[in-house]
């Protein structure tokens, strides 16, 4: 006769054996079904690029299904509010930008979702923005951008691809800097901006690097310097703001792989080794660097520090303009 603790010990024994094998069987099953990469932008993009090259490779890698759907709208949040709204287990993802991330909390007061709802996966993808001109300005430099802009002031527009985004706060403070008073013109993404700036509906802008480097080569915009600490790889003749006096406006945006909180830590592991070992892939990477991107090494615990620290800069700043996004 079997003694009952020995009983009970056999049963908890056998309750840990199955949860083990449910969550091998949990991690091992992913992607059990199509996987949606919500966007939250338009398509067309650069967000939307970078989601359907990542797409694509964790399709080849795993044998799964995925897809990307862009959910524009309220900087991102509606695409947040789509993803949270979906079942949790890791069937829908969200790309998540620096703006979204790290801006959005402090700038809207009514957000629908908060950080602690996602966990960050992976830091897809990196990049300066670029700060360029119509040919019709007559500036190759940025003080002749200033001097330009003082003497025209009727004129004096600059184009953001999103109200709330670095590209906002960074012509704000650009205007405080060189003592301008430009006017902003927000638009919905990235794609809409430069076709603004190529039409001259508007004279200046901070772009996303992606959007506008073919742009810059051909003659159609002017580039007058970028935002990185160092020179961009791509754009190696374009001073950073850095070189020029102004290390304040040093920003790089990013893109990157988040997840439901509530997900299962099983699925979120697997999740997470299909990122990783995309990120590390030479053929992936060279088509996300073809785009413009450069692709960092960094993920988990430690992206997930980066956004903090990101977001204690952005909220200094969001509260130093006053600004407030729409719901």
């Amino acid at each position: 006769m079997t003694h009952p603790k020995r009983r009970t010990l056999f049963a908890l024994a056998g309750l840990l054996a199955f949860g083990v094998a449910a969550s091998d069987a949990l991690a091992q099953a992913w992607p059990a079904k199509p996987v949606t990469l919500v966007v939250g932008t338009p398509a067309g993009g650069a967000v939307d690029a970078y989601a359907r090259t990542l797409a694509e490779q964790l399709g080849k890698q795993t044998g799964g299904t995925f897809l990307v759907e862009n959910k524009p709208g309220a900087n991102g949040n509606i695409s947040a509010e789509t993803v949270l709204l979906a079942p949790a287990d890791g069937s829908t993802l969200w790309i998540g930008t620096q703006s979204m991330v790290t801006i959005n909390p402090s700038a809207f007061a009514k957000m629908r979702w908060k950080p602690s709802d996602f966990k960050p996966i992976v830091k897809g993808v990196e990049a300066p923005l670029v700060l360029v001109t119509h040919p019709s300005v007559p500036a190759r430099t940025l003080p002749e951008l200033a001097a330009w802009a003082k003497a025209n002031p009727q004129k004096a527009v600059y184009a953001s691809f999103s109200p709330g985004t670095p590209s906002q706060f960074l012509g704000f403070q650009l205007n405080e800097l060189l003592k301008l008073d430009m006017v902003h013109v927000p638009y919905k993404g990235s794609a809409p901006q430069v076709t603004a700036l190529l039409g001259g509906q508007v004279p200046l802008g901070f772009t996303q690097i992606q959007t506008s480097i073919q742009h810059i080569k051909a003659g159609k915009l002017n580039a007058i310097a970028v935002t990185s600490a160092q020179r961009s790889r791509y754009l190696p003749q374009v001073p950073t703001l850095r070189e020029l006096g102004y290390p304040a406006l040093d920003t790089t945006i990013w893109f990157g792989l988040m997840a439901p909180a509530a997900t299962p830590a099983p699925v979120l592991d697997a999740i997470a080794a299909a990122a990783v070992k995309a990120q590390a892939d030479p053929g992936y990477r060279a088509r996300l660097e073809q785009q413009g991107f450069d692709v960092p090494t960094e993920s988990g615990a430690a992206f997930a520090a980066s956004i903090a620290q990101e977001s204690a800069r952005w909220a200094k700043l969001v509260k130093a303009t006053g600004f407030k996004a729409d719901d």
